[in-house]
């Protein structure tokens, strides 16, 4: 038994000792888009993409921010960064920052990082807080239609 633990005790003892061989490589970018409930958008709990971003579902992006689901960015070409840390918060979710910035549209100079093709964004500044410019609320209502639970079923 000691035989087969004693290699990956060794192998285990070369990771830790050199972590930044296997740390991701970033990429400086700046990023246009809004910031988005992760949740809702990948779910489709609420509906789809259209329909969990802007007004419609500006509330419930700040419920599930304070509540510890990380926020994300989708840009204007449909790219979703999962936002790992925006400036100045030490949190991922819940920040200060973060509760602010629901639903705005902003410009983003960070660190962009792709692992399993998913994309990652460490944001170090908030160029332009453009504010909140998706007003769908008119088109969706304050809470979409298909969000309400139909008492029938």
């Amino acid at each position: 038994m000691t035989y087969f633990f004693r290699p990956l005790a060794v192998l285990a003892a070369a990771l830790a000792a050199s972590p930044a061989a296997f740390a991701a490589e970033g990429t400086r970018v700046q990023v246009r888009g809004e910031i988005i409930d992760t949740w809702c958008y990948y779910s489709g709990v609420m509906g789809g993409p259209e329909s969990v971003v802007g007004t419609a579902h500006h509330t419930c992006a700040l419920w599930c921010s304070a509540g510890g689901i990380p926020v994300g960015l989708l840009a204007e070409d449909g790219t979703v960064y999962m936002v790992l840390k925006i400036e100045g918060d030490d949190g991922n979710a819940g920040g200060d920052t973060q509760l602010s910035l629901a639903s705005h549209e902003i410009t983003a100079d960070g660190i962009h990082y792709e692992r399993d093709g998913l994309n990652y964004l460490v944001v170090e500044e908030v160029v332009t807080d453009h504010g909140i410019t998706n007003v769908n609320h008119e088109d969706f209502g304050a809470i979409p239609g298909f969000a309400i639970p139909d008492p029938s079923k």
